[in-house]
């Protein structure tokens, strides 16, 4: 047997949950072709004695869809030992459009996923109308990771509703039968499924809300219809769950009407602390009665970095700090040092600030981040906890934090899963039978957001391979077969013969992540914040090492990967 690639001697977390065992991994072209003892000699071998293998990560839900169109990287994400990303969730992307309502779909994007206009104008080549052919565009790119798409229902709805839809007006009993043969079209085409959102966060960068926001139940189950009709395909859906029946009630009709599986957001918010605990008791009882219903959960806390390079910074409204907002960041830091603009951004701090920029300045629940401990802090090492005890005013040491070295000081501001500044909601997530991994949303909230390194963060917090006491196998079916399955990728995730050799080579004792960083490396110069992931000593798709030790080898064997009714 001619072999390309074999990795020898690691130990083997094979995702199907079962305990870590030593093995090597023969890899014939794209497929894995041997596991156990390989004998045969291969053109590529990697040493993995004391190292841990695993399949490729499969992160179900990311936000790539504009750069599936213009670049080949799919950073931070495949940094992070993601081989196969999910993209069109949440309800938004970019197909089907028509030429006049492109502008709108990207200011939607921008608005709902903080990836910058420019950015996008710059990017997308709008070779497409149709969403058939907006997978025939990707089918003809390479990637360094396997892309699928979904169909997003923004799009979908102003595509075959133009105006009203913007208006979020009731679709019509043809608009519902129109929406459902596109989405029939479309997973038809490739497309994994359908997403949509109900959320009063996701609005444009104008203010107005998502076009499918309080979109009727007849209008959901109509199109989940259309996925019925395909046979295939799954449906993702977030919502804010003010009135927890009444939503929960859609989500039941278009899993009874479409007969696939929904996979619904779960997280913890501040306001509402014990909401996520009623939607979880629904899916668990929806899933225990037959319907195949599960929570998508995070295993961290959700919050936004703020730094003097990023999105936002608590002094960023201030008439003082944007004077010199346009200076590059060694410049800026210099100024913003000077005794006299200090003084001026924190005596005009912070009366300036309307309501909404109160989440950027409260002090009592920003920290100072410093490595992935800082993602759950202790009330005491908040920036109002840490002032006191040096007796300064919170605006003073938190402008202090921001402007120290060279300036790319981080601040964290949590707001999901850690109201009580405990661990306690996250693990009982992870611990029900009816969730999944998943709310990395890598592509998106460039210059706030960098949890597309979750996969990293997993297995260093949780496992016992890392900080954890989790069973590192049990943590690594998590974040493959699990994901995979959950999306009908029943051709990953495992590392067994005739699976894609998509895996990854880990060294436990360096794995971890670096403090997160802005980086320019987006169309028209645009910027994302990066985190930078340790102990990763190679990463295969379809059996080509695409990096080694952290650095990319240059391989792209990653492509459009469509959904099993079109295959």
């Amino acid at each position: 047997m001619a072999l390309d690639l074999v990795i020898r001697g690691g130990r083997l977390a094979d995702g199907t949950g079962a305990p870590c065992r030593v093995a090597d991994v023969g890899v014939a072209g794209d497929r894995i072709v041997a596991v156990g003892r390989v004998p045969e000699q291969a053109t590529l071998e990697i040493d993995a004695a004391g190292l841990l293998v695993t399949p490729g990560f499969v992160d179900l839900h990311t936000h790539y869809d504009g750069q599936a169109t213009w670049a080949t990287s799919f950073g931070p994400s495949s940094e992070h030992g993601v081989t196969t990303v999910v993209t069109g969730n949440c309800g938004v992307g970019f197909a089907p459009c028509r030429p006049e309502d492109r502008r709108r779909l990207v200011q939607l994007m921008e608005g709902v996923e903080d990836i910058p206009e420019a950015v996008m104008a710059a990017g997308l080549p709008w070779d497409w109308v149709s969403f058939p052919e907006f997978l025939d565009r990707l089918a003809e790119r390479q990637f360094d990771v396997d892309v699928a798409v979904q169909l997003a229902h923004a799009p979908l709805r102003l595509y075959t509703m133009g105006e009203r839809a913007l208006a979020r007006e009731p679709a019509r009993e043809d608009d519902v039968a129109a929406m459902r043969s596109l989405a029939r079209q479309a997973v038809e085409a490739g497309a994994l499924g359908f997403s949509t959102s109900r959320s009063l966060n996701h609005k444009a960068v104008d203010g107005s809300l998502i076009p499918s926001y309080h979109a009727a139940g007849d209008e959901l189950a109509g199109i989940a219809a259309g996925l019925a009709e395909a046979d295939a395909g799954v449906l993702q859906l977030i919502s804010d769950f003010d009135d927890v029946d009444t939503e929960f009630a859609i989500v039941r009709r278009m899993a009874e009407a479409s007969g696939r599986p929904v996979s619904v957001t779960v997280l913890q918010f501040d306001h509402a602390p014990d909401r996520w605990r009623q939607v979880l008791d629904r899916i668990e009882s929806a899933a225990a009665g037959g319907l195949a219903i599960r929570g998508q959960v995070c295993g961290r806390p959700v919050g936004l970095m703020m730094g003097l390079d990023f999105s936002r910074n608590p002094f960023i409204g201030t008439t003082a700090y944007q004077e010199v907002a346009h200076l590059a960041l060694p410049e800026r830091v210099a100024e913003l040092r000077r005794p006299g603009r200090r003084r001026a951004v924190l005596d005009e701090f912070p009366g300036h600030l309307p309501a909404a920029g109160r989440l950027l300045t409260s002090f009592s629940a920003m920290f100072p981040f410093e490595s992935a401990a800082s993602y759950e802090p202790g009330p005491s090492a908040s920036v109002a906890g840490l002032a006191e005890a040096t007796g300064c005013e919170p605006a003073a040491y938190a402008y202090d934090h921001l402007t120290a070295g060279d300036g790319t000081g981080v601040l964290y501001v949590p707001v999901a899963n850690y109201s009580a500044r405990t661990t306690e909601v996250m693990e009982a997530m992870l611990a029900s039978d009816a969730t999944i991994l998943g709310l990395g949303d890598g592509g998106a909230h460039c210059g706030l957001i960098c949890d597309a390194s979750l996969p990293t963060y997993m297995l260093e917090r949780w496992s016992d391979a890392g900080r954890g006491t989790m069973p590192v196998h049990e943590v690594v079916k998590w974040l493959t077969a699990d994901t995979a399955a959950a999306v009908g990728l029943s051709d990953r995730g495992v590392v067994a013969p005739g699976r894609r050799a998509d895996l990854n080579v880990i060294d436990p004792g360096r794995l971890g992540l670096a403090p997160p960083e802005m980086v320019h490396d987006l169309p028209d110069g645009g910027g994302r914040i990066r985190q930078e992931a340790g102990g990763y000593v190679a990463t295969v798709v379809g059996g080509e090492v695409t990096r080694r030790h952290g650095e990319p080898t240059g391989a792209l064997p990653g492509r459009l990967v469509r959904g099993p009714r079109a295959a």
